[in-house]
């Protein structure tokens, strides 16, 4: 059974997202709305969108700042959902990193077959890396799921990035800088590890039976962190 696709929606006007929201219900998608820019990156932290439908002008930060810092770390369907019909905007707009633009007003067939387009197209690019199996462990990153002894795990977005580094590199100790700059590659974490740490124990409270003795997400001292396979 396919895993429900979620979207997240950010547009300033309520009518729109209930509009949209019904209906791509009603097509099967889970859907989180957010009304400003803030509200967006804040719940694309918290979860993992399958696809983002973007407004331009927004009541904080724009739409623009929106897809920018997103794509820092992440790439995401972005379909900018916008009133701007400048061919200037549009050109920003995909420069920045969207991978499609529409303007409004719009008709919703034809929104939800660009999103069906988009999504095959990231699905076809994720689905060619295998799923990692480790110790109790199962992450598919063509869903970014992980799972524990088959239960599903709800991990954010910068926590799955870190499990997924050490885990790629199980059995080597990866020192914070390697960390920092794999995670944070534009480096706005600066030289702060602390941030790193948090991260880790956070991930720690989700993955280990006790977080306190950890058995996969070790300390390696006077190094970082290593992700271990074997029974500590």
């Amino acid at each position: 059974m396919m895993e429900q696709v979620t979207i997240l929606l950010v547009d300033d006007d309520p009518d729109i997202l209930t509009i949209l929201k019904d209906n791509l219900e009603l097509d099967g998608y889970r859907v989180i709305i957010s009304q400003t820019g803030r509200q967006a990156l804040k719940a694309y932290e918290e979860r993992v969108p399958g696809l983002i439908v973007l407004d331009l002008s927004l009541p904080d930060v724009d739409g623009i700042q929106v897809c920018r810092r997103i794509r820092e770390e992440s790439d995401v369907p972005i379909l900018m959902l916008t009133a701007r019909d400048l061919v200037t905007d549009k050109v920003l707009g995909l420069e920045t990193g969207a991978d499609d633009y529409m303007v409004k007003p719009f008709d919703y067939l034809e929104l939800a077959a660009r999103i069906r387009a988009l999504l095959r197209r990231g699905g076809s690019i994720a689905a060619q890396e295998e799923a990692l199996e480790t110790g109790p462990f199962r992450v598919e990153p063509s869903s970014k799921g992980v799972w524990k002894d088959g239960e599903k795990i709800e991990l954010t977005n910068r926590e799955y990035a870190l499990l997924l580094l050490l885990l790629r590199n199980t059995g080597k100790a990866l020192s914070r800088t390697v960390i920092r700059h794999a995670l944070w590659p534009k480096g706005e974490l600066a030289r702060d590890t602390r941030t790193i740490d948090v991260h880790v124990r956070h991930l720690r409270a989700k993955l280990e039976d006790d977080p306190g003795e950890p058995r996969f997400l070790v300390t390696v001292p006077g190094v970082g962190y290593m992700f271990s396979h074997t029974q500590m």
